[in-house]
């Protein structure tokens, strides 16, 4: 299993990187939330990964910290979510979102991601309720004790009021 990985970065194209290590290049889908946040290129990064292999290839996923590969490794495991969904729903939140999300229930702010419709964000939801507290016990009380924030409803209000 390759856990991390450090070396140069020597090519960001959207959500891929390649990392050179000794002159062998690593290319590494990442989300977004990652991806904004990397060095620019010929400069020395570090990433957290999880290798998924299957029968039609080896694909390695990177991560700027353990708590959003584990928060990855978590929705793996829901029914119906591949990487390339977990790696989006990172793209469209991070790591605290989620928690809190998942926390308050809160279906509306999943639905919010590319490619998650309401019957995948209440299975999510479901399915991470026990399990994201215990993958990542600091962030899920904290998500719980935090409020959830005004702009869903600034949203809805709008909406209701027939703005797009």
């Amino acid at each position: 299993m390759i856990g991390r990985i450090t070396g140069t970065l020597i090519e960001k194209n959207p959500p891929a990187v390649v990392v050179d290590v000794n002159g062998l290049g690593y290319e590494i889908d990442v989300p977004m939330s990652t991806f904004y946040n990397l060095p620019a290129t010929n400069e020395k990064v570090s990433l957290f990964t999880h290798l998924a292999i299957r029968e039609d290839g080896h694909f390695l996923y990177g991560f700027g910290s353990q708590d959003e590969r584990m928060a990855f490794r978590q929705l793996l495991k829901v029914s119906g979510i591949g990487a390339r969904t977990a790696l989006s729903v990172l793209s469209g939140m991070s790591v605290n979102e989620l928690a809190q999300a998942v926390a308050l229930q809160e279906a509306g702010r999943i639905i919010k991601v590319p490619g998650i419709g309401k019957k995948t964000a209440e299975r999510l939801l479901l399915e991470l309720r026990d399990k994201l507290p215990k993958a990542l016990p600091g962030l899920a009380a904290q998500a719980a004790a935090q409020p959830g924030d005004d702009r869903g409803d600034i949203i809805n209000a709008l909406l209701a009021l027939g703005y797009n």
